[in-house]
């Protein structure tokens, strides 16, 4: 068991060390496609499973705009503001639906046609949602070092490799289900506030 519960630990120690796309490396020129699949694959490296992944392409891109996902490009190029909304696209795809992300997002894209201060409030968006986030990864690493405690301490536990095994499926369900539990969540706030607020 010390064996994995090292290992996890380090995984643990990877995956919560990974920052997301700060404000200040947005550029503030706009970026042809090229440049913005270019820039978040490069940011966003650490978070790929396979080396051969991409973080975001072209069609990806495309598939949000056509969902209105984005705000109209214009130029063919892509400003500070849409950076921003592929960021949080990128994020929220790793849950939810292109339909309940288009939900989440409408009301914001909707305040660029009405609101002068529309670009400045996603910033504002934006940087809190990164401030909100950082102390997240601590919680998460202690959360789930506790877990992994917790299932090493197992009465089944005898130092057979099967029992190896167990411990890391019985990791793998705590993991999940935390997940489901945040995912229904997100959808309760979804179904209540933004979906029919849509329908209306």
């Amino acid at each position: 068991m010390e064996k994995i519960e090292e290992t996890l630990f380090n995984l643990i120690e990877k995956i919560c060390t990974t920052e997301e796309i700060k404000l200040s490396d947005i550029p503030c020129v706009d970026l042809y496609v090229d440049q913005v699949t270019t820039f978040f694959n490069d940011k966003l490296q650490n978070l790929k499973r396979d080396d051969e992944d991409k973080i975001l392409t072209k069609t990806m891109i495309n598939n949000y705009a056509k969902a209105k996902l984005l705000l109209p490009i214009k130029g063919k190029k892509y400003s500070k503001d849409q950076i921003i909304l592929l960021s949080l696209i990128y994020n929220l795809k790793q849950i939810l639906s292109i339909n309940d992300i288009g939900l989440i997002l409408s009301p914001i894209i909707e305040n660029f046609s009405k609101d002068k201060d529309a670009s400045s409030n996603l910033e504002k968006l934006y940087s809190t949602f990164l401030e909100l986030i950082k102390p997240q990864s601590n919680e998460f690493s202690h959360w789930l070092k506790d877990k992994i405690k917790l299932v090493g301490e197992g009465d089944f536990y005898t130092k057979d490799k099967n029992d190896d095994y167990t411990i890391l499926i019985l990791i793998v369900l705590i993991l999940i289900n935390s997940a489901n539990l945040h995912k229904r969540m997100a959808e309760k706030i979804i179904d209540e506030f933004f979906k029919n607020k849509s329908q209306k």
